[in-house]
């Protein structure tokens, strides 16, 4: 029963988390922006379905104080590898490492 439950809520986040996705570009007109900005944005647009808006969490865990867990380098590996239920490569590239930049200074 354990299994089949893991199953249906791993599934049931994939399926949400697959409709969360569309990053693209979020540079402003001149080429640049700042990280925190950036990643406050590449986050709201790909994370806070799941994670909430607030850093709160919903069906993910809350990300609030994640910087007082997780390394930067650890969050990075989390967001191109997934685990946990949570599917990897929502976001990748420089866009993972803004985003695992701010959510490490959440302590």
């Amino acid at each position: 029963m354990k299994k089949v439950m893991t199953f249906i809520m791993g599934t049931g986040l994939a399926i949400g988390l697959a409709a969360c996705g569309g990053g693209g570009n979020n540079n402003n007109e001149d080429g640049g922006e700042t990280t925190s900005a950036g990643a406050e944005q590449i986050y709201a647009q790909n994370c806070s379905s799941c994670h909430g808006e607030n850093l709160e969490g919903r069906n993910g865990p809350k990300l609030e104080d994640v910087g007082s867990r997780l390394s930067k380098d650890e969050i990075l590996d989390r967001i191109e590898n997934g685990g946990t239920g949570m599917p990897p490569k929502i976001i990748s590239g420089d866009d993972a490492d803004k985003v695992a930049t701010w959510l490490s200074e959440k302590k």
